[in-house]
């Protein structure tokens, strides 16, 4: 299991139930039914869902009932995309009655479930196509008492958002967002992803459709860096209108790529109301770090300031390698290779263990630098 991801290893408990527990898959699921309340942890109770997902797929209605009683215990909304896969609209008729149940998990599976682009989940190409099915259970949704369902339709129409914009605005549209509410958070995070992009449209749905005219400069402090440390971005906004003026707000990071150039990523910074004449000041503090879905590479980055959809102000920074950072951590391998490897094996094993160090080749080249001093035992 220590080298498979958390949800292979979910799925490698669904074939080892399979292979331990005797009768048929309708039978089994009759046993995982007594078990699913006693695991007490929703992410580890996923694999119930998966178990069914993965063995009842010929029995497509037994199935679909099945994950609506085992989502309460781990979410089945990766369990229940292999049906909708394989039959759209029968799945989606069912999942459309979810929508009524009593218990906010299954109606989150609703949405959740038939989310075109759920993270970590299986793409459903057809709706990415075309979203139009799924439109019933949002609408169904839309007023629903529960945060958690409501964070889920909000979420569900931002993946339709980033292939079919005017879909959703014309959806919103026909919600009458403005008189209730709740529709307005949903609408909101719905269009995030719009707004970020300054979609002229979604800005204006808000009230941020207006040019800002403003003046606007923007610092970034320290101007160099390294990875770990927190850059301060400084923003002055200073209103030029004799009239009040609704501001979106956002900051754009140009990457640096491996390869050179650069791609840039927005981020949410604040909304605010300028009065006439107003000048404001506001600070944002990043630290850097790399993410799975985000490595960062030294380099020259730029920030620009976003006000609804128009950048109005730049800076930069660099970010630096670490000082010597691949012979320190080198050193510190090296140091414990006697203790942890031992003996004649020292050689071969301490070989072995830089080897997989080759992902990141800073640490490498220092570490295989050391390593040479281990042999001459230039390091004790």
């Amino acid at each position: 299991l220590g080298e498979r991801s958390l949800m292979q290893r979910l799925h490698q408990t669904s074939l080892a139930l399979e292979s331990a527990l005797p009768g048929s898959f309708r039978q089994k699921v009759a046993v995982l039914e007594k078990v699913a309340p006693r695991i007490g942890h929703n992410f580890v109770g996923i694999f119930l869902s998966d178990f069914v997902a993965t063995f009842g797929l010929e029995e497509a209605d037994f199935s679909l009932e099945a994950l609506r009683r085992f989502t309460r215990f781990g979410s089945a909304e990766f369990a229940v995309r292999p049906f909708i896969q394989r039959d759209l609209q029968h799945a989606l008729e069912i999942m459309h009655g979810w929508t009524a149940d009593a218990d906010e998990h299954v109606r989150r599976l609703a949405s959740e479930g038939s989310r075109p682009r759920l993270p970590w989940g299986l793409r459903l190409q057809e709706l990415v196509r075309n979203p139009e099915p799924t439109g019933r259970i949002l609408d169904a949704l839309r007023d629903d008492p529960s945060l958690y369902v409501r964070k889920s339709v909000a979420n569900h129409l931002n993946d339709i958002a980033k292939d079919h914009a005017q879909w959703v605005l014309d959806r919103l549209q026909d919600w009458d967002i403005h008189g209730a509410e709740q529709r307005r958070w949903i609408a909101k995070h719905a269009c995030r992803t719009l707004i970020k992009r300054g979609h002229p449209q979604a800005l204006a749905l808000f009230g941020f459709g207006q040019k800002p005219a403003v003046k606007a400069t923007l610092s970034a402090e320290p101007q160099h860096l390294e990875l770990g440390q927190t850059l301060t971005l400084r923003a002055i906004v200073t209103s030029t209108s004799r009239r009040p003026q609704s501001l979106a707000i956002d900051y754009v990071i140009h990457y640096v790529k491996a390869g050179g150039g650069s791609s840039e990523k927005v981020f949410k910074w604040t909304e605010t109301e300028l009065a006439p004449g107003e000048s404001v000041t506001l600070v944002k503090k990043q630290t850097l770090r790399d993410f799975t879905t985000r490595r960062h590479y030294p380099g020259r980055h730029r920030v620009e300031v976003q006000m609804n959809g128009h950048r109005l102000a730049g800076t930069a920074f660099t970010l630096r390698e670490p000082a010597h950072a691949g012979s320190r951590c080198a050193r510190l391998f090296a140091l414990g290779f006697r203790r942890f490897f031992g003996g004649a094996a020292l050689r071969l094993r301490a070989h072995q263990f830089i080897l997989r160090l080759q992902p990141d080749r800073v640490i490498l080249r220092g570490a295989l630098h050391i390593f040479v001093g281990v042999e001459n035992g230039a390091v004790a």
